[in-house]
């Protein structure tokens, strides 16, 4: 019998001892993978905590579900589905990752523990880069003394010569025809032709350079981590065998400093993978460790899939007649509610 204690020791076991082991760990200040993450909006930072947030460690566990990002529809499909535990890779915040609700009560209405494992998990296996066609030689977790500003500079492998390929290499390692055939069937579906999905409206492009633009020594940078102009001219002066900037995860649209620094440094500028892709990037090897450090629990992998769906194409007609109902009558020029 596999218990919450087991994944603790698992977790533990692929990270190296990043988990939190103590109480303390979180209040004296001093693991390295506790980290606060702030944008000073008030009462909206929440601390990393790396392994267990919240579950009975001598519970039986039979089957665990590896997700990115913990919501209540997470919590929903498991309690659905019969598992036990819920790993996710991005911090859980109170009533943030639980449908606005008390984090205890939603995750005790179902049994199921819940797991963390954000930049404990960074730097442990080189797969993102691998997938972007590149083989690392620098791994930074912390750039510029920023906690999480993630730099990798890595050489193209023989069979990526050019940005193009490093395009193909991504479609056809991330199944992006799949996705956008699900998506046509779904416009048909649904007959709302304005219907569209995060992996496809995000796809990877070139914006300095182009197809045949060829590509040897990378800086593969994550806008979304505080890397900034500066960062990239440093990074540049460090390695000057760099031709080529990558952004993945998160990415920047036409006219943004960091385009024009590298424009400035005379550097190619590709787009990779968007941050919804990470549950394959991440999140499959994550899955597939826990598979082979527990054989004898259950393994799944939870994908969500955001989409974007005109106003008046969302719904089916009864239910837009109600959402016309419940604005006009409840909603549209209601008298502002007097606070005491």
């Amino acid at each position: 019998m596999k218990t919450v204690k087991d994944v603790l020791h698992a977790l533990d076991e692929m990270t190296g001892g990043r988990v939190v082991k103590s109480l303390s760990d979180i209040t004296r200040g001093e693991h390295p993978f506790v980290v606060m993450k702030s944008s000073n909006l008030p009462g909206k930072e929440v601390i990393e905590t790396p392994g267990l947030v919240y579950g009975d460690l001598e519970r039986e566990v039979k089957k665990v579900a590896v997700t990115m990002t913990m919501t209540e529809g997470s919590i929903e499909l498991a309690g659905a589905t019969g598992v036990d535990a819920i790993v996710a890779h991005h911090p859980i915040a109170e009533a943030a990752n639980s449908g606005g609700v008390t984090l205890k009560n939603y995750l005790d209405l179902y049994n199921v523990a819940a797991f963390e494992l954000h930049e404990a998990f960074h730097g442990l296996h080189p797969g993102i880069s691998f997938l972007h066609g590149h083989e690392v030689y620098r791994t930074e977790i912390n750039y510029g003394g920023i906690h999480g500003n993630v730099l990798f500079v890595g050489k193209a492998f023989p069979e990526v010569q050019t940005l193009g390929d490093m395009l193909n290499r991504l479609d056809n390692f991330m199944g992006l025809q799949h996705e956008e055939d699900l998506l046509f069937t779904e416009k048909e579906v649904r007959d709302t032709p304005s219907l569209t999905e995060t992996s496809v409206v995000t796809r990877g492009r070139i914006i300095l350079g182009d197809e045949h633009t060829s590509v040897n020594n990378i800086l593969h940078i994550f806008p979304h981590t505080g890397f900034s102009p500066e960062h990239l001219r440093q990074a540049a002066k460090e390695h000057p065998e760099a031709d080529t900037i990558l952004a993945s995860i998160s990415r920047v649209y036409d006219g943004h400093v960091l385009i024009e620094m590298a424009k400035e440094l005379g550097l190619n500028f590709i787009i990779g993978n968007c941050h919804v892709l990470e549950i394959l990037e991440n999140g499959l090897p994550l899955a597939y460790a826990l598979d082979q450090l527990l054989p004898d629990v259950e393994i799944v992998v939870f994908r969500e899939r955001v989409t974007s769906t005109a106003l008046h194409e969302m719904g089916t007609l009864p239910m837009k007649q109600y959402a016309k109902q419940m604005a006009g009558k409840y909603l549209v020029n209601k008298k502002s509610v007097q606070l005491s």
